[in-house]
């Protein structure tokens, strides 16, 4: 059995829906035979384990475990989706505080127990925040902790398929920016429909104006309308784009979307954002997002707004102000 990696995985939250999904996702895409759960819920997490175990997958070499210290020895990568679900009537900035002091401690854990780690991937809400405090924490340098934000780009690719009634893979390139939240930046500049831009085809008879608007509405509240269907947010999208997103890591196959990626440059600075990136075994590296104007005025809408959560995370004392973080990690 070929494997794209020999190194240790180690999956957190391994015992909730995204992270056992994670799991599955992880061992039939054949990363790596060395594979680690790690979860609180020890019930739950022998659970996964065993029906991991019983899907019969050949050279896995699953382990689990609630203890930080023993997940963590050796771990070359980190996928973490251990922080509180977001549930009907929240949104994502609901979970601030919580969840920022999980990624508080997820930071602390690996500074502690794997400081060799190679890249670690944040899925939990609101990951631009999350993502950025496990990366103040973590001692690593930017380039090797992202967090998921992918899902509004295939969301917006989704709403242009089934209004176009076309295959998905007849949309390339859309792409949101920004924040994954109530605030993200469509882009329609960089989208191809069918061949054709659609920048282009936005105020025709094929997609008029309003339409257009509708849209990106459906888009930024795809997450919300997963519950509105489901009774709860979204596991299997995000489990498999995380996973690609390690692959990608890991030196596999290239990752076509955005990443939320630290920015600290000429027009962002210190904040954790989606941006158009690379990722391989180098790490995250970010590239210059082109747009229109009016494009580039919603990311900076974006930008701002995700500098005030990150702002209140400070105020909140989960993380200290920004001149003193290179206390914390000399990489930033």
């Amino acid at each position: 059995m070929d494997f794209l990696s020999n190194e240790k995985l180690v999956i957190v939250g391994a015992a909730g829906m995204i992270g056992s999904n994670m799991a599955q996702t992880a061992a039939m895409m054949h990363l790596t035979p060395n594979i680690c759960l790690y979860d609180t819920y020890a019930p739950g997490l022998e659970g996964v384990a065993e029906e991991m175990l019983h899907c019969g997958f050949e050279g896995l070499n699953l382990t689990y475990t609630s203890d930080i210290k023993e997940a963590f020895k050796d771990a070359a990568y980190v996928v973490s989706s251990g922080g509180a679900a977001r549930k009907a009537g929240m949104t994502r900035e609901d979970l601030l505080r919580g969840n920022a002091e999980i990624a508080e401690q997820l930071g602390k854990d690996i500074k502690a127990y794997c400081p060799n780690v190679k890249h670690v991937v944040v899925v939990f809400n609101p990951a631009d925040i999350t993502g950025l405090v496990t990366l103040i924490y973590s001692g690593l340098k930017p380039s090797q902790v992202s967090t998921l934000a992918a899902l509004d780009s295939t969301r917006l690719r989704s709403e242009l398929a089934k209004y176009f009634h076309i295959p998905a893979d007849k949309i390339v390139n859309s792409r949101t920016y920004g924040g994954h939240g109530e605030q993200m930046a469509v882009y329609a500049s960089t989208t191809i429909v069918d061949g054709q831009p659609l920048s282009e085809i936005i105020g025709t008879k094929a997609l008029p104006e309003q339409e257009w608007e509708q849209m990106k509405q459906r888009v930024i509240q795809g997450g919300k309308n997963i519950i509105d269907l489901r009774g709860r947010s979204s596991f299997q999208s995000p489990a498999y784009l995380s996973i690609e997103m390690v692959a990608a890591a890991m030196g596999g196959k290239k990752f076509n979307w955005p990443v939320g990626t630290y920015v600290n440059n000429d027009d962002y600075k210190h904040i954790m954002m989606a941006m158009e990136t690379t990722v391989d075994k180098n790490g995250v590296t970010v590239h210059k997002v082109d747009g229109t104007p009016e494009e580039k005025k919603e990311l900076d809408q974006s930008y701002h707004h995700l500098c005030k959560l990150r702002d209140e995370v400070i105020s909140l004392g989960i993380i200290p102000p920004i001149d003193e973080w290179k206390s914390i990690n000399p990489n930033l």
